[in-house]
């Protein structure tokens, strides 16, 4: 069973960092993609940074690019998504999402999604 594990989320001022981990069991973790996606409050889920790990291409949403920084640790089957300069808009519930690479790169899985989803970790950031 493939299962998705979000730690890491918090409180943090404006300007703060914070870093996010996506423990993935239940598949062969070098065969996946893993991305980061978030919704905040009256808004639609989107993601904002996903990596393939077959490869290593990332894709990052023009709102974290710069800020956010997508890795992945094969070895032990976690990915994390390193967040600086938090913003309040950047608020949301980030969800952790999984799929099988098959011909799909980083960006067409941010924006399409993934079969596989973690229950999610709450980020507020206060002004």
């Amino acid at each position: 069973e493939v299962q998705l594990v979000e730690s890491g989320g918090g409180l943090v001022q404006a300007g703060g960092s914070l870093r996010l981990s996506c423990k993935g069991s239940g598949f062969r973790f070098d065969d996946f993609a893993i991305g980061w996606f978030r919704q905040a409050p009256g808004k639609e889920r989107e993601g904002i940074s996903c990596i393939t790990n077959t490869d290593g291409n990332t894709y990052y949403a023009d709102s974290v690019k710069g800020r956010f920084t997508i890795s992945s640790d094969n070895d032990k089957n976690v990915a994390y998504l390193q967040m600086n300069n938090l913003q309040p808009e950047d608020t949301a519930v980030y969800y952790c999402g999984g799929d099988i690479v098959a011909g799909w790169n980083s960006t067409q899985f941010c924006s399409n999604g993934m079969d596989y989803w973690g229950k999610g970790t709450l980020v507020t950031v206060s002004s």
